[in-house]
C-alpha cells in the first residue's frame, strides 16, 4: 500500500520513491508497471527462472601471454612465435600450445575468444578491475564485481555466501588501485566471502566455519535457537522497524558458522583421494575442486584466484628475469598446474550434469607483448588477449574473433571488458536491462547502454 509521508514524497514498505513512480511512468509506454519495475530494479530480471544457474571465474592473475598459450603465431618470425609448438586439439581447425595438452583433449568444450582488448592502462590492478566489473574505475565509482552484483540481484539459496573468492582476495598489483573484488558501491554486506586458507594443506580448516573457543557447545546451542526466533521475526514482520534494525552481516556469519551444511560443503577430505589428486594437491587444483563443491551446495558464484599477487610467487607475470617470472617457469611450474586443474574440473562438472548450468570463464587482466623482450619474456600488453568460457550454455569447439599476424591488436570481432561482464550476466539468466542502486541512488545499468553478451558463444 501506499503511504503518503510529505508533499511530493511517496514512499512504500519496499521503498519506492517518487522517483520510482516518474520512472515507471517513463516506461508506462513499452508495459512496464510499478510491480516489473521494482522487480527489475531490486531483483534482478530474469530470462529463466531456472535457479541451478552459477558460475565459475578463474582468474589468471599475471596475465597469460596469448602468443605461448591459446592464441599462437606459428609462421610469424621467431621473436614474435616464442618458443613452443602448436599441438593439434579434440576440435578439426582448432590448434593450443604444447604446454596445455589437457586443454587440448577438452577443446569440444571450450569456447575461445581471441580478439579481447581494453583501453584502460597496462597495469595489473586497472586490468582487475576493469575485466571483473565490465567498466573502467573512474570518477571515484567502485563498480561491483559481477559476482557481488549477482549475490545483491538473487541472494543466497542455502546456508552458504551467494558469493565466495577463493582462496583469497588479490593482493598488491603495483597500481594502488581497488582490485574489482568487492562489493564496491552495493556495500560491503555484498563482498565475496573469502576463504583465507589453502585448501591443499593438510588438516585444511575454514576460519569462518570455526566458533570462537570462548563460545561453548551449550551457549552456541543457545544462540542458534536465538537465530530461529530471529528468522522467524524476520519472516512474520519483515516490513517493521524491528526487522530493518538487524544486522545482516551479523546474521549471515552466524547461520554460515552454525551450519552443518557449509561445513560439508567445504570438507574436502570427503572428496576421494583419487579426485583430489586429479586436480593437483596444490593451492590452485584444490581451490577448483573446493569451487565444484559449493556450486553443487547452492553457491551461486565463485571466483578462484590463481595466484594473489604478481610479487614472490611464480605467476603468469613472464617479465622473464626476477623477480617475475621466466617463460621456462610458465612452461614447468605455471601451465603444468593450470592445466591440470582446469581440465579436472570441466570434467567432474561434465560428468555430474552440472556443466549446462555452471558456466566457467576464465579472463585475465590483459595479454603480453608480441615481440619477446631481452630477457626472454613478455611485457603487459591490453590490445590483445584471449579469454575463454565453458558451461553454462556455450557452444563448445568454437573460436570467436581473430588477431592480427602477430597477436597484437583483434582483426576481427574486438571484445571490450563490458561484453565479458554481460556473457557472465546472460548466462546466469538475467536480462541486461536490470538496474543496480547505485551511487547517490540513482539506478545503475547492470550493463552499460546497447552493450551485449557475446552472442556468438550461444
Amino acid at each position: 500500500m501506499l503511504k503518503l509521508t510529505g508533499q511530493g514524497t511517496v514512499t512504500t514498505c519496499n521503498s519506492v520513491t517518487r522517483r520510482d513512480v516518474l520512472q515507471v511512468g517513463a516506461l508506462g509506454a513499452i508495459g512496464l508497471g510499478l510491480p516489473q519495475y521494482m522487480a527489475a530494479k531490486e531483483a534482478g530480471k530474469l530470462r529463466d527462472p531456472n535457479d541451478d544457474r552459477a558460475a565459475i571465474m578463474i582468474f589468471n592473475l599475471g596475465a597469460p601471454s596469448q602468443l605461448d598459450t591459446f592464441d599462437m603465431k606459428p609462421d610469424a618470425p621467431a621473436e614474435i612465435r616464442g618458443p613452443f609448438q602448436p599441438i593439434s586439439t579434440s576440435v578439426p581447425g582448432i590448434q593450443l600450445s604444447e604446454i596445455l595438452p589437457q586443454h587440448a583433449k577438452i577443446a569440444d568444450k571450450i569456447a575461445l575468444v581471441r580478439s579481447c582488448y581494453h583501453t584502460s592502462a597496462a597495469v595489473h590492478d586497472a586490468g582487475w578491475q576493469m575485466m571483473q566489473t565490465g567498466r573502467l574505475f573512474t570518477g571515484n565509482v567502485n563498480t561491483p564485481h559481477v559476482g557481488a552484483a549477482v549475490a545483491y540481484l538473487r541472494g543466497r539459496k542455502t546456508d552458504l555466501p551467494p558469493f565466495v573468492v577463493l582462496p583469497e582476495t588479490m593482493g598488491r598489483g603495483g597500481g594502488n588501485l581497488p582490485n574489482g573484488q568487492a562489493g564496491g558501491f552495493l556495500g560491503k554486506a555484498h563482498d565475496p566471502f573469502a576463504l583465507m586458507a589453502d585448501p591443499s594443506k593438510e588438516n585444511f580448516k575454514v576460519p569462518d566455519l570455526l566458533p570462537p573457543p570462548e563460545i561453548g557447545d551449550a551457549r552456541l546451542s543457545r544462540r542458534r535457537k536465538m537465530r530461529d526466533v530471529v528468522d522467524q521475526t524476520i519472516k512474520n514482520f519483515e516490513t517493521t522497524e524491528n526487522a530493518a534494525l538487524l544486522d545482516k552481516n551479523f546474521q549471515a556469519a552466524f547461520r554460515l558458522m552454525t551450519s552443518a551444511q557449509a561445513r560439508n560443503a567445504f570438507d574436502l577430505s570427503k572428496e576421494p583421494k583419487k579426485v583430489r589428486e586429479r586436480y593437483g594437491m596444490n593451492r590452485f587444483g584444490q581451490c577448483c575442486l573446493l569451487a565444484r563443491r559449493i556450486i553443487e551446495s547452492g553457491v551461486r558464484f565463485v571466483t578462484i584466484n590463481t595466484f594473489l599477487t604478481v610479487f614472490d610467487e611464480i605467476t603468469w607475470d613472464i617479465h622473464g628475469s626476477k623477480p617475475f617470472t621466466s617463460i621456462e617457469g610458465m612452461k614447468n611450474i605455471v601451465a603444468p598446474m593450470y592445466d591440470q586443474a582446469y581440465s579436472a574440473l570441466i570434467e567432474d562438472l561434465n560428468q555430474r550434469g552440472m556443466l549446462d548450468t555452471t558456466l566457467v570463464a576464465n579472463i585475465a587482466e590483459f595479454g603480453r607483448t608480441p615481440k619477446v623482450n631481452p630477457a626472454g619474456g613478455r611485457d603487459h600488453w591490453p590490445q590483445c588477449f584471449t579469454c575463454y568460457f565453458a558451461g553454462g550454455g556455450v557452444k563448445g569447439g568454437q573460436v570467436v574473433g581473430r588477431s592480427d599476424p602477430i597477436g597484437g591488436v583483434p582483426a576481427e570481432r574486438p571484445v571490450a571488458p563490458a561484453e565479458i561482464a554481460a556473457t557472465i550476466f546472460h548466462s546466469l539468466g538475467f536480462e541486461l536491462e536490470t538496474h543496480l542502486p547505485g551511487p547517490a541512488g540513482r539506478p545503475f545499468p547492470l550493463v552499460d547502454f546497447g552493450t551485449r553478451e557475446i552472442t556468438e558463444l550461444f
